[in-house]
């Protein structure tokens, strides 16, 4: 394929801004009130998959070799919106309503909004026994790790399921006391219910050792990897020690 006739990073980051700013128009008609939706800009993503990617990898949508692809953990379903509107990808969106901001009735508005026919699944991922499609050519599964009970469980179970994954977890160096050192561990660190910006959803935080090794250990190979934020003595609960790692990573399973 031509080149000049192919996405690469820096063009779908360009492209999804403007889509998001069409989609906050959307949403604005929709439901005014802004503590309705997902406070979060899920297209922020595109920035530090921007540093992430070299080379092929570069072309990222491509990797998904035309089968369907999936947001998993896609609270108001902005990212699938974007790849079936403005790439003619099919797009499953995969969440939890009694997790989710708003209990996915915001995804389920704006496809109806939007006449989309981005497919929706509401999945407990600590209990994962299958995805709606037996194979995906590309997951987002950006910034769920964390928030889940069982991440090795799910890590496998996604590796039976597409051959590449693009992830993102907070990660970790310092105890919260900043007195142990760990980030040459290969541990996880286990958040009190109110220690982390008093979400109860936060569970495991893992050292970026710790990170390799359950990726390894779940059938994933990790082709890029970068930490972003407080990236010199992170730590697991504080606001300012928040440190995020950005993975694009390939099956072992498929």
């Amino acid at each position: 394929m031509n080149s000049a006739n192919r996405w690469d990073i820096t063009a779908l980051r360009e492209r999804a801004f403007v889509f998001d700013e069409s989609l906050k128009a959307t949403k604005r008609a929709i439901e005014p009130a802004p503590d309705f939706w997902y406070p979060y800009g899920t297209v922020n993503n595109f920035l530090h998959l921007e540093r992430l990617l070299h080379g092929e990898n570069r072309y990222l949508l491509e990797l998904a070799g035309g089968a369907p692809v999936a947001d998993v953990g896609a609270a108001d379903g902005d990212l699938a919106f974007f790849l079936e509107k403005e790439h003619g990808i099919r797009a499953h969106v995969i969440d939890h309503a009694p997790t989710n901001f708003n209990s996915m009735r915001g995804v389920r508005r704006l496809r109806e909004a939007l006449g989309s026919s981005v497919a929706i699944h509401d999945i407990d991922l600590d209990e994962l026994h299958g995805l709606p499609e037996e194979r995906f050519g590309l997951i987002f599964f950006l910034g769920i790790l964390y928030h889940l009970k069982n991440p090795f469980h799910a890590l496998e179970s996604l590796a039976r399921c597409s051959k590449h994954l693009v992830l993102s977890t907070r990660v970790a160096q310092l105890s919260p006391d900043k007195k142990t050192n760990f980030s040459k561990l290969p541990v996880a660190y286990l958040l009190h219910e109110s220690e982390s910006n008093n979400d109860p959803t936060n569970f495991w935080i893992f050292s970026e050792a710790g990170l390799r090794r359950i990726i390894h250990r779940s059938g994933w190979d990790v082709l890029e990897l970068i930490t972003v934020g407080k990236t010199e003595g992170s730590d697991p609960a504080s606001q300012e020690g928040d440190e995020r790692a950005f993975c694009l990573l390939r099956s072992r399973r498929v």
